[in-house]
């Protein structure tokens, strides 16, 4: 887009725009719907997607019949994918106003062609929804339909009354109806929803902690980090990342994929790809599925009284129109699982606590896009999870946003300190002739000082003809402006653009004077683009009649090869300050000849003149620092104030004209002053420290709110013979960070204390709610939530967070202890520390969650102190492990090499047998040392080796590392295994089973009594899976003589008691390892004796 650009950026100009090229992309996608529709196959895509050049040059709102039919078809589509089925309810009597066709059939098993029989309920137009289930599931359903924000319930558990199979009820509201979404659910899913949505929040707990432990500043290790969860957690063949561009255009910044597929990492596509039609519905309906993309769709009927058709956009089983399914088929694409990743656009809402502080704007940033080769169902638990994972997502997509706002900030820093650089020098031509000069001021290929008609260029530029062409151009159409910044001077209307070739194609021109200008080039965005795994030759011919990828990524080409990477805002602030600056500078000086009197008359004029472009140069310094958004102060030798901006003024409440003259160290918090002190006396020497973190006193009416921490990097200011003159310091304010740190500190609950106090577990002087207004609400959504809650948080990110917490504690992990706030009711916002733990019944289940509010105190600081340290002792134990696992892998190796060693000599049958025992217990040790990740293993997610063995092999193992201490105690080991069972050919991890087994002979030896015996028994059934395989059930008796093993050592072991031992480890990880093979373990007590008994699944073939 061509555009004459203005001093300053204006946000609402920049939204006003979008919002038309918006609506004129819009009447793109409904002709190339059209175009799509009414030819058939002979459709060409790349032709259609070329018109798109000219909406990006003509930003003017258009609508006709053409596009108002396009988004009606969007919107009111009448058409589900056949998964499942659809009803319409009035929102009042529960009624049926609209059914999809295979509704009757799906939920009262009668033919929608045949008429019920007895008391099989009918399905049609005016029915009570509630006599279509059962007695409990119309009762669910109903009270669930009352509820204000009916989402938060979903999915809704249902049986059909005709036939008893359950479905989930996804609901959602529409004008005056209710849609619901009915999905069948497979019986083994049935118990999932028995906690509500919160149960999905364990499927995404993996992925969510894998995101939260990312460090930030990788945009791109966020992305890959996403896909990976994603596709591990869905089980698609393709997972990408998929980015919107500020023209809308689209690109691939992440992957993964199964082998044997096209990669399309790194592939650029038009904005017409994915319609803003869609794009508005993504914003609606977050998450979107399309399980067969050759599926025959569905009709919806409607009632006829209705006076306006019903809308099925926050419908799951909306069907896609037909120019998407073609895109998918073309893409060998069957099905599809597309998840929105929307952010926070622009600044609407700072950090202030006002209650009455608008929401900040939502964006879509891009999309999560699952592909698969073949038709593919997720259940709606699954679904939801992927949604919430994707709300994380952004949370941390926005975060990397806000490091990037730092960047800019920093950028803008930059550009100050290379204009007073490009000021220390003779004007005009050492901003050319010198370093740095004007192509360091912003990106750019190349640069041209056009003085007195001569021409200075740096990097690559046009001719010097071309560019006498650019400026008697800008001349005629452009005079009344003081220059000009466009990304495509083509678009721009310059006749000679396509004359420039690739390398000028975007450009930002200023008018110093009527004849001089400076001008700034970049080259067109193809040249940036890259293939991430997709070659591209230049012979490659595509099939322009396909919506391939391949074909949308050839006529994106053909559009950006006359555009440049657009001009940011704050680089065209640069350039316009540089331009003030020059301004003066540049007037011509005619010379004539004159008298000695009138050249000392002109040069008296010059110096006068000289002291106005000072003072203009002096202005125009002073406001980019007055207006910098980040604080700013500068000394001279003495640590006298001599700069004091806006930013820090309003900080610290000290006015400019009264910070003026201070002495530095004065204005300092007295536990700063040695930091201050120090940084000051290396900066006056030259030496310039970053990021120090001290503290500066408050004045006037900001003194009650305490000290600012600031964290400043330090620049010493020179005179032209390079002495420090004086220090200027660059600050960001931290003490909203630093004041959440310090006042918010970690608790531990006393859960007795707190449930049997008569007091609400929010009391009224913190949120203003009591019990009973309180109780039988939900938490999320009713409690806390972004609009009609009682108790308002800020924004959906800290809804999200919330949940987040809540989600972790519900699937078992350790309590969090985490900053949260909310709006009470009387509208003040409430800063707390809020801590989640788990509610168990009597027999260890889970059950719900204790939330506890506090406020900071002395004790909890000692606390939290005490707790440090803890944690600091713990650190340290835990390299002391990694030293130790590091050293013991260096004698082992020498132990293996020996084994081999020995295997290559004359060895008789017993020799063989225990070098085999010997290798086996090495093995052992070998995966216990890498052993790193215990959650791995607790968490149910290790990966289990499957190869063949027999148990003769584990049990001789398992055995030998215990023989030594029994015979030291004087225990007979006896062996009672059947042969058969010994020598039976089984599949899984042997390794493992080897480990469990020998850490319970050694607990059984540890216990039993000296002299007494240790008895292995085993019983071995199969169940037929196939022709071939058998699932076996192997159950291990381990029996001991002795009073057995202590009663806290077991508790311990099933993980009830708060602080394991050495041994209570040891059992917990062993009982673990056995829950992944599908497997567990019993103590049994008898008179003299005790036994455990330790049960796994395996695999065995048919003999």
């Amino acid at each position: 887009m061509s555009s004459s650009r203005p001093s300053h950026s204006s946000s609402n100009s920049g939204r006003s725009k979008h919002s038309a090229r918006i609506i004129a992309q819009t009447t793109v996608d409904a002709k190339l719907h059209a175009d799509f529709e009414s030819s058939g196959d002979s459709f060409d895509y790349s032709s259609s997607v070329r018109v798109t050049s000219a909406v990006t040059g003509d930003l003017q709102p258009r609508s006709d019949k053409a596009t108002t039919a396009y988004l009606h078809h969007i919107q009111k589509g009448k058409l589900i994918q056949p998964f499942g089925c659809l009803l319409a309810l009035d929102e009042k009597t529960f009624k049926v106003i609209a059914y999809s066709e295979n509704a009757p059939e799906m939920l009262t098993m009668v033919s929608h062609a045949v008429p019920s029989v007895g008391d099989h309920p009918v399905l049609g137009i005016g029915t009570d929804v509630r006599t279509i289930f059962t007695a409990p599931s119309g009762s669910a359903l109903q009270k669930a339909l009352g509820f204000g924000d009916v989402s938060l319930l979903n999915p809704i558990l249902v049986h059909c009354k005709t036939s008893g199979k359950p479905f989930y009820a996804i609901v959602h509201r529409v004008t005056g109806s209710l849609i619901i979404d009915f999905e069948p659910v497979k019986p083994y899913e049935v118990p999932m929803t028995a906690a509500g949505a919160l149960q999905s929040y364990k499927l995404a707990a993996k992925a969510i902690t894998r995101l939260q432990s990312l460090p930030s500043g990788s945009m791109e290790r966020l992305c890959d980090t996403m896909v990976q969860e994603v596709f591990e957690l869905t089980g698609y063949d393709r997972v990408m990342a998929y980015k919107f561009h500020d023209d809308d255009h689209g690109e691939v910044v992440s992957e993964v994929a199964k082998p044997g597929l096209e990669p399309y990492l790194g592939l650029h596509y038009p904005a017409t790809d994915i319609p803003q039609a869609a794009r508005f519905l993504f914003m609606k309906n977050k998450v979107r599925m399309i399980v067969d993309c050759h599926a025959r769709h569905v009709k919806v009927l409607q009632d006829e009284k209705l006076p306006i058709d019903l809308t099925l956009c926050g419908s799951a089983l909306r069907a896609p129109h037909s120019c998407h399914l073609q895109y998918m088929e073309n893409m060998d694409s069957i099905a599809s699982l597309v998840m929105a990743v929307v952010v926070n656009e622009g600044d609407e809402e700072g950090d202030s606590s006002n209650s009455e502080q608008p929401q900040k704007r939502k964006r879509l940033w891009g999309l999560v896009v699952c592909h698969n080769t073949t038709p593919r169902f997720v259940p709606f638990p699954l679904r939801y999870a992927c949604e919430f994972l994707a709300q994380v997502f952004a949370i941390h997509v926005n975060r990397e946003f806000e490091l990037e706002s730092q960047m800019v900030e920093k950028n803008i820093l930059r550009t100050q300190t290379l204009l007073c650089d490009l000021l220390m020098r003779d004007a005009p031509l050492g901003i050319v002739s010198q370093s740095p000069n004007i192509m360091d001021l912003v990106k750019c290929d190349g640069a041209v000082l056009l003085y007195k008609n001569k021409i200075w260029r740096l990097g690559v530029t046009p001719s010097d003809f071309q560019l006498h062409d650019i400026a008697s151009w800008l001349a005629e159409y452009h005079m009344d402006s003081t220059g000009l910044s466009t990304d495509s001077l083509y678009d721009a209307g310059f006749p000679g653009a396509l004359a420039l070739g690739d390398e000028v194609c975007g450009m930002a021109a200023v008018r110093i004077t009527s004849k001089d200008m400076i001008f700034w080039f970049r080259a067109h965005t193809a040249a940036e683009i890259r293939w991430g795994g997709a070659k591209h030759e230049p012979g490659e011919k595509d099939d322009g009649r396909k919506m391939h990828p391949r074909s949308s990524f050839k006529a994106f080409l053909d559009v950006v090869k006359t555009r440049s990477l657009p001009w940011k805002d704050y680089e065209m602030d640069a350039i316009h300050s540089l331009q003030l600056i020059l301004r003066n500078a540049f007037k011509d000086i005619e010379t004539k000849d004159r008298s000695n009197n009138a050249i000392q008359m002109k040069l008296s004029d010059l110096k006068i003149e000289g002291m106005q472009e000072l003072e203009a140069v002096t202005s125009e310094m002073v406001r980019l620092i007055e207006t910098a958004t980040v604080p700013i102060l500068a000394v001279d030798v003495d640590g006298l104030i001599n700069g004091w901006n806006t930013k820090i003024a309003e900080l610290t409440g000290l006015p400019v004209d009264k910070a003026i003259g201070k002495h530095f160290l004065t204005l300092v918090e007295d536990s700063s002053t040695d930091i201050v002190k120090r940084m000051l006396s290396l900066a006056l020497q030259g030496k310039e420290e970053q990021n120090i973190q001290f503290e500066i006193k408050t004045h006037g009416s900001k003194s009650d709110s305490g000290p600012i921490s600031l964290v400043v990097n330090a620049c010493a200011s020179r005179d032209l013979r390079d002495n420090v003159v004086g220090v200027c310091f660059v600050a960001q304010d931290i003490t909203g960070q630093k004041i959440v740190m310090d006042k918010f500190t970690r608790i531990e609950g006393d859960y007795k204390a707190i449930v049997q106090n008569p007091n609400p577990l929010i009391p009224p002087n913190i949120c203003g709610w009591t019990r009973e207004e309180t109780i039988d609400k939900m938490l999320l959504g009713e409690v806390f939530g972004t609009h009609t809650s009682c108790c308002r948080l800020k924004n959906q990110e800290a809804f999200v967070n919330l949940g987040v917490v809540l989600n972790n504690a519900i699937t078992g992990q350790e309590p969090e202890k985490v900053s949260f706030g909310f709006f009470a009711r009387s509208g003040k916002y409430v800063e707390c520390l809020l801590c989640v733990s788990k509610k168990l019944d009597g027999e260890g289940a889970i059950t719900g969650v204790f939330c506890f509010l506090q406020l900071a105190s002395q004790e909890l600081q000692q606390a939290l102190h005490i707790q440090r340290l803890s944690e600091q002792t713990a650190m340290k134990r835990l390299k002391a492990l990694a030293y130790i696992k590091r050293q013991i892998k260096n004698p082992l190796s020498g132990i293996i090499f020996s084994r081999k060693m020995m295997e290559g000599t004359e060895l008789g049958v017993e020799q063989i047998q225990l070098l085999r025992t010997s290798a086996q217990c090495q093995h052992q040790i070998s995966k216990i040392i890498d052993d790193s990740d215990l959650d791995s293993i607790i968490d149910g997610y290790l990966d289990l080796e499957m190869v063949e063995f027999t148990l003769h092999e584990v049990l001789i193992a398992s055995i030998s590392q215990v023989i030594t201490k029994s015979n030291g105690k004087g225990i007979r080991m006896v062996n009672e295994v059947a042969e058969e069972i010994v020598n039976e050919t089984l599949y899984g991890d042997s390794i493992r089973l080897q480990q469990v087994l020998a850490d319970f002979l050694l607990i059984s030896v540890n216990y039993a009594a000296t002299g007494g015996q240790l008895i292995v028994a085993a019983s071995l059934t199969k169940d037929q899976l196939g022709q071939s395989v058998h699932l076996a059930h192997l159950e291990l008796r381990v029996t001991h003589s002795g009073g057995g093993v202590p009663e806290p050592l077991l508790n311990q072991m099933f993980g009830s008691d708060g602080d394991p031992s050495e041994e209570g480890i040891s059992l917990f990880i062993s009982r673990k390892l056995l829950k992944l093979m599908n497997g567990d373990v019993r103590y049994l007590r008898e008179a003299g004796k005790s036994t455990f008994i330790i049960s796994v699944e395996l695999a065995a073939t048919h003999k």
